[in-house]
């Protein structure tokens, strides 16, 4: 009977985990895209305090949003500057900077063994012998082993050149599907395999392209 319960209790408890996940998910998805129709406001003489309080409030949720895994919080961002145009889009980069860099600390922050019993209650076995065969190695080990382990040739090359890697996803149409780039930038907190002066040099070149691009060509350049 008590096994009975034990195995009860864990089952509940990864059905919490999932719903826990999948609800935040849902929720700052729906926050993000029906955020962007609110964008949509008419600017006239009278009401730039109200636009002013607008946008630092957007700017503000556009970083947290883009620090939620799996979330498109970029097309606030994008929304942002096709609205307001260049004057915006040194704000719009730094919130980005500020939202990966947030997440990317908090991957920093999980222990591995909060990992290691999340992916056990989760059922996902790989992932939990891999977490717990590179929890006791440090960077040069961990990074070592993953490429010896990479079943295809492109991997090995992607852990290699990683923070190449890792300013190519950022910049990929749709990365919300493999995490957008919270996640990207969560796991790759996770995996410390990254450093925080590497991360923060690859996020500052990575994501600066369209900010610039907006500043020099005007926002004429988002619809091409």
């Amino acid at each position: 009977m008590k096994k009975g319960q034990a195995a009860s209790g864990i089952r509940w408890r990864r059905i919490s985990i999932i719903v826990c996940i999948i609800t935040l998910l849902v929720a700052a998805n729906l926050v993000a895209r029906n955020y962007i129709d609110v964008l949509n406001f008419p600017i006239r003489p009278g009401n730039e305090d109200a636009v002013h309080r607008t946008i630092m409030f957007s700017a503000a949720l556009y970083a947290i949003l883009l620090a939620v895994p799996f979330v498109p919080g970029v097309e606030i961002g994008v929304a942002l500057m096709a609205m307001l145009g260049p004057r915006i889009a040194l704000l719009v980069y730094l919130c980005t900077l500020a939202g990966l860099s947030f997440s990317f600390i908090l991957g920093r922050l999980i222990p591995i063994k909060a990992l290691i019993h999340m992916a056990k209650d989760l059922k996902f076995d790989r992932i939990r012998q891999l977490l717990e065969d590179i929890e006791p190695l440090d960077k040069k080990e961990r990074l070592a082993l993953l490429i010896g382990r990479a079943p295809k040739r492109m991997l090995p090359l992607l852990l290699r050149y990683r923070y190449f890697a890792l300013a190519a996803a950022l910049n990929i149409p749709g990365n919300y599907v493999i995490g957008g780039g919270g996640g990207i930038a969560l796991f790759a907190g996770a995996s410390r395999l990254f450093s925080v002066p590497g991360f923060l040099v690859t996020i500052i070149l990575a994501v600066s392209p369209v900010p610039i691009a907006v500043m020099i060509f005007g926002v004429g350049i988002l619809s091409d």
